[in-house]
């Protein structure tokens, strides 16, 4: 016991260290920088292609892909944008934020693709709303309202809550991930980057949308709770489930390295989905759970990682020479300064030491992009088993690194969130 309390000490130690020596607004400049690089380079403005990756050492500007349903990613950039300018006010980020936001518009109101509608629309018009809250503000002190496009944006996330909400299904419980898919998978497939979806579901619910929506993203939560994870909170990338009985059928993965292996970036949606369920119910079985998901994500980080990054699944057995995935641990890294607050004493700041020493490794020359090219970051992991984004710079990566540094700078760490 006195060796385990000694342990925690040294990480408590260590973790503020870290955190007095760590400048979020140096971090933050350089993001800014890099945003202004990456406009210019992407000049004159096509809105309806949005960055995804770069993914060659010779390549500076982002690839870009066309705006659908389809494309996951859509909502990241406007994301950026919207958070860069909430710390910059630079009215050209403001200007190319509002463009790249609108072209998505439609896809609140259509036939829905998969889940992604909710990454697609939290990340451009969920940022905007938060950014007309802690935009500049004018002479009598209200805040300036980004052209009065904000007034618009409450609407549409309203219709993209209701239109994600057809992909339930009442007998198993949980969002369908990939309609496309169930034929392939044999039933009704659920993939744990759906956790990060039900914020949209949430806020809808308490913004005037149906009372039903809490309830489906409750459901969503905890059968997810019941199906998705081994005994030491380690999670399964995909659970199937019959479609006509709700009957859970199987666990597996898609993305990761085997059935049986972490996969890092599903951890570290696991990590920040039950943060956030815990910030809208208060319900103390979701903050144990979210304390669960961490523990196991971090006893595993510092048996596989040679710092704060994890391998892009932390059971490879290449070890240290498989590739890394930054965008994991800026999810995490932005997950635990919020589950920091909501937990008193030694293990809040447990957490969110744990979170400074992920930015700060991500802040040096081993993981920054810096003059290499225009992103944030580089060395994330996409798709693997696909030989997909493999040891590239990828515009989730950035987003989160962004919210993360954001979220260390605001005293209320979830700020930067739609709430």
């Amino acid at each position: 016991m006195k060796k385990i309390m000694l342990f925690l000490l040294g990480m408590l130690a260590a973790g503020a260290a870290h955190a007095q020596a760590f400048d979020v607004d140096r971090q933050l400049d350089y993001c800014h920088s890099q945003v202004m690089r990456a406009l210019k380079m992407l000049q004159p403005y096509d809105f309806a292609m949005e960055p995804r990756n770069i993914l060659t050492a010779d390549q500076k500007t982002w690839n870009c892909r066309k705006a659908t349903a389809e494309e996951w990613c859509s909502g990241f950039w406007p994301g950026i944008l919207w958070m860069d300018y909430s710390y910059s006010h630079d009215e050209e980020v403001r200007r190319a934020a509002e463009g790249y936001t609108e072209v998505l518009r439609p896809l609140a109101y259509q036939p829905i693709f998969d889940h992604d509608l909710g990454f697609i629309m939290l990340g451009s018009f969920g940022k905007a709303l938060v950014c007309s809250n802690r935009s500049p503000r004018s002479s009598s002190g209200s805040p300036v309202c980004c052209n009065s496009v904000a007034a618009q944006y409450k609407p549409v996330l309203l219709a993209a809550a209701d239109t994600l909400a057809t992909l339930y299904n009442a007998k198993v419980g949980t969002l369908l991930s990939w309609p496309r898919h169930v034929r392939d998978y044999g039933g009704h497939n659920t993939i744990m980057d759906n956790m990060i979806n039900l914020e949209l579901l949430f806020w809808a619910a308490e913004n005037g949308g149906s009372p039903l929506l809490r309830q489906i993203a409750i459901s969503h939560a905890t059968t997810t709770m019941r199906h998705h994870f081994r005994p030491d909170g380690s999670s399964y990338h995909v659970a199937v489930y019959d479609t006509l009985t709700g009957q859970f059928l199987r666990a597996q993965t898609h993305q990761g390295y085997a059935d049986h292996s972490m996969w890092a970036r599903g951890q570290s949606w696991a990590i920040y989905g039950y943060t956030m369920v815990y910030r809208w119910t208060r319900d103390p079985l979701f903050l144990q759970f979210a304390q669960k998901v961490t523990d196991i994500y971090l006893r595993r980080l510092r048996e596989t990682s040679d710092d704060m990054v994890p391998l892009w699944d932390m059971d490879d057995p290449r070890g240290l020479q498989a590739p890394k995935d930054a965008s994991a641990a800026c999810v995490v890294a932005s997950a635990l300064l919020e589950l920091s607050t909501c937990l008193d004493g030694w293990r809040g700041q447990q957490y969110r030491d744990a979170a400074v020493r992920m930015l700060a490794d991500l802040s040096t020359e081993r993981y920054q992009s810096r003059d290499r090219n225009v992103a944030f970051l580089q060395h994330s992991t996409g798709h693997h088993p696909a030989g997909s984004e493999i040891d590239a710079s990828i515009i989730y990566a950035d987003y989160y690194y962004l919210e993360a540094l954001l979220r260390l700078k605001t005293t209320d760490s979830t700020d930067p969130l739609i709430n």
